[in-house]
């Protein structure tokens, strides 16, 4: 599995000594782009997909943390690389995969490496849980598969009502529960798109069939039986094009 990196670091001495370690010790890490400081950095992953990036704390024009927020949900896994320890609780907070401390021990790297390759295969395989093949051919399925700490939890698709983000994670509403995922809206807004649900606001996504009237304004709102949610002046035509 290769896995597209970038590397946030304010000095060229430590992006070169990690990039050569990579290039070594993990040869499915490819590095696309460095950066020194934060601003460089938020346009670099304003543009470009990856699967990891390796983060520095302190940094010009802000810290590690500062990016994250700017950068708000994401898809990318974050290994931290700094010499200072006392930030480890606030990486966690961010669902850091790793926190390697400077001078980078050569074990450390490749297991912090290992475990992002651990995560994203697990993506991939929950990743099919809409389609199915049966004689050949490839079937829609009627339900997905959500991450939980022991596996996974298949959830039928007709019992989602709306999906809420929260950061990266997801509130997934359904007609007796509500589920936590550690998967970013936009996650499910590509699973569930195609499955009569829309994407009405940056935070929620909602199941069009559950929709019971839509509440005039600059974007309005829509019901859900007892639940009203807001849609973004930007999302309103979307929305309405489900209804013609």
């Amino acid at each position: 599995m290769n896995l597209k990196s970038i590397i946030v670091e304010d000095e060229q001495v430590s992006r070169d000594i990690l990039k050569r370690y990579l290039e070594k010790y993990c040869p499915d890490i490819e590095v696309i782009e460095e950066a020194s400081n934060v601003d460089e950095a938020l346009a670099l992953l304003r543009k470009e997909e990856i699967d990891l990036l390796f983060l520095d704390v302190e940094m010009p024009y802000g810290t590690a943390f500062d990016l994250l927020d700017k950068l708000g949900p994401r898809d990318f896994e974050t290994v931290f690389v700094t010499a200072y320890d006392q930030y480890a609780k606030d990486a966690l907070n961010q669902q850091a995969a790793y926190y390697l401390l400077k001078p980078i021990e050569i074990d450390e790297l490749i297991k912090a490496v290992d475990i992002v390759k651990s995560i994203k295969k697990k993506e991939e395989d929950l990743n099919i849980g809409l389609t199915i093949k049966t004689a050949g051919k490839e079937q829609l399925h009627d339900k997905i598969t959500i991450p939980t700490q022991e596996g996974f939890e298949v959830l039928p698709i007709k019992e989602i009502i709306y999906c809420a983000a929260d950061d990266n994670y997801t509130h997934i509403h359904l007609k007796n529960d509500k589920k936590l995922v550690s998967k970013t809206l936009k996650h499910f807004d590509e699973l569930l798109n195609d499955k009569g649900f829309c994407r009405i606001h940056k935070s929620y996504l909602i199941n069009t069939s559950y929709v019971t009237a839509y509440v005039k304004g600059k974007g309005g709102s829509v019901k859900l039986d007892s639940i009203e949610l807001p849609v973004s002046p930007s999302r309103k035509t979307t929305l309405f094009s489900y209804f013609e």
